[in-house]
């Protein structure tokens, strides 16, 4: 049981891009105790079981369950994943925004130009 744990701290605390230091703050315990905790060689977990499901966002259950941290993280990468495709998106309507835009101005431009040619003023 205190390897599994340990696994799942591990993962869940890489998905959350935390270090073993950070979290052992949140838990307010020295960060050699929480490395312990990973390492499956300590059951202090079972002490700071509730904190340890508020800092990674997680229900008791998946705290012990086998593969529950290897699920959380898979969702993890593919909500990142989606946001990323999301942002992608967004950003790429927005340059197609900009650049027909541009495209406007430049006819605009040249629309102008032609009118002050006729009016016999020179433009370079």
């Amino acid at each position: 049981m205190n390897k599994n744990v340990g696994n799942n701290l591990k993962i869940l605390r890489k998905a959350k891009n935390m270090s073993q230091e950070q979290v052992a703050d949140h838990l307010k315990i020295s960060q050699s105790a929480y490395a312990r905790m990973e390492r499956g060689e300590s059951t202090s977990w079972a002490t700071h079981f509730d904190r340890i499901c508020q800092v990674f966002e997680i229900t008791p259950e998946e705290l012990v369950k086998k593969e529950t941290a290897g699920e959380s993280y898979g969702s993890l990468v593919n909500n990142n994943q989606r946001t990323e495709q999301l942002m992608l998106s967004f950003y790429q309507e927005i340059l197609k925004k900009y650049e027909l835009q541009i495209e406007d101005l430049k006819t605009i431009v040249n629309h102008l130009k032609e009118g002050l040619n006729k009016k016999g003023f020179t433009t370079k």
